[in-house]
């Protein structure tokens, strides 16, 4: 074989090895598209008639989405929590009167289908939120009217045990209409799963409890240590809503809903310092919401609703923790709550009065939004929450 027919044998060789045959070619295609999408959980108000919880798939590639399926029979199921697996979603009932409830689902990812497990009373009027417990064996409510926090053990089966613990709060603040009385508004584990905080709308306190040295399963009072909690004190009227942390979890960052002020604060062992008070809500409309924070820890947003509805952009000093407005985000009418998903590059905000979920695409740079108009039409969504 002369020197030139073998080169061009080679040459052939090594353009057949690197060129895939269609089959080849869609398999990874499909497995990326499988990766890149993701379960996105609808919780909202609505009548035990309608679907108030939904599901939908998300690509946070494309920003495209579809509805897969709901479920109906609870009675404004408006904020909900999945667990790790995200086999089973806990949501809350949020009825003002003594038939407020905390709900446990099944979800089957196989047939994408939601399955009411069981319903247990909180025991405190209009629960506004839930979470679970770092061991995934316990669920918490906020209780917003009973000024309050339930906690419920989880069965094997992760279905909510009736042996509640009620810890209830007392005591009120300057604003005389909306803090004559304490206001659970939100309940976060700290990322050290060393101490639960328990935001106080009412009383302007983050109430902080140790998690138990000595946790039984099933055995609801035995789950924190009541006896060593502390409060941390806010500006008087500020009516403390949510609390989020950096993902260095040396500082964290809490919204509150009166003053319309994000506090930054420094964390360690359960200490939280302040460090800033900076304004996400310039108008004073009172109707501060939700605080998250980018996955890559550069920016924060925070939502306001009432007057001027939008998402205040924050950047984030790395080193010491404060922030720096950059901008403001205009969003559809009352944007309660928003997520971002879990590559930054987008971020949904659940507009209750417009029925509506906005997809915004995030710039990584400046951090500031873009409407993609990939809206989503929905009746009443207040939660929305990514499995993966």
């Amino acid at each position: 074989m002369n020197k030139k027919l073998m080169t061009l044998c080679m040459s052939s060789m090594i353009l057949g090895a690197c060129t895939s045959s269609p089959k080849q070619q869609t398999e990874p295609t499909a497995a990326a598209e499988n990766m890149n999408r993701m379960y996105m959980l609808v919780g909202s108000y609505a009548t035990p008639d309608e679907e108030g919880i939904k599901i939908y798939s998300f690509d946070e590639q494309t920003g495209n989405s579809q509805y897969i399926s709901g479920i109906k029979g609870i009675s404004n199921p408006s904020y909900l929590i999945p667990s790790a697996d995200g086999e089973r979603i806990y949501a809350v009932g949020e009825d003002a009167g003594k038939s407020s409830t905390a709900n446990a689902i099944k979800f089957d990812k196989e047939q994408q289908k939601l399955t009411l497990l069981n319903s247990q009373l909180t025991d405190g009027g209009a629960p506004c939120y839930i979470t679970l417990s770092p061991s995934g064996k316990f669920v918490l409510t906020a209780n917003y009217m009973g000024g309050s926090i339930t906690v419920f053990p989880l069965d094997k089966d992760g279905k909510l045990n009736s042996g509640t613990r009620l810890i209830s709060f007392t005591g009120s603040s300057l604003d005389k209409e909306r803090q004559t009385q304490p206001h659970l508004h939100c309940v976060e584990f700290t990322p050290d799963h060393k101490y639960l905080l328990a935001t106080d709308l009412g009383t302007d306190r983050i109430h902080v409890f140790p998690v138990s040295e000595h946790v039984t399963d099933g055995v609801s009072h035995s789950l924190l240590n009541e006896s060593g909690e502390s409060d941390i004190k806010v500006e008087p009227g500020s009516g403390p809503r949510h609390i989020c942390f950096h993902p260095n979890q040396k500082f964290a960052y809490l919204i509150n809903e009166i003053s319309g002020k994000v506090i930054a604060f420094s964390y360690d062992k359960g200490k939280l310092n302040a460090i800033q008070y900076i304004e996400a809500d310039t108008v004073g409309a009172k109707g501060s919401g939700d605080i998250h924070i980018s996955p890559d820890g550069k920016f924060l947003y925070a939502s306001n609703r009432l007057k001027a509805d939008g998402i205040a952009i924050f950047a984030i000093n790395q080193e010491e923790g404060t922030l720096t407005k950059t901008g403001y985000q205009p969003t559809d009418i009352h944007p309660r709550n928003f997520i971002i998903s879990r590559n930054g590059r987008y971020l949904l905000v659940a507009c209750r009065d417009s029925n509506s979920i906005q997809v915004f695409e995030r710039d990584p740079q400046t951090g500031l939004l873009k409407d993609t108009g990939k809206t989503i039409k929905t009746n009443k969504p207040v939660c929305l929450k990514f499995i993966c």
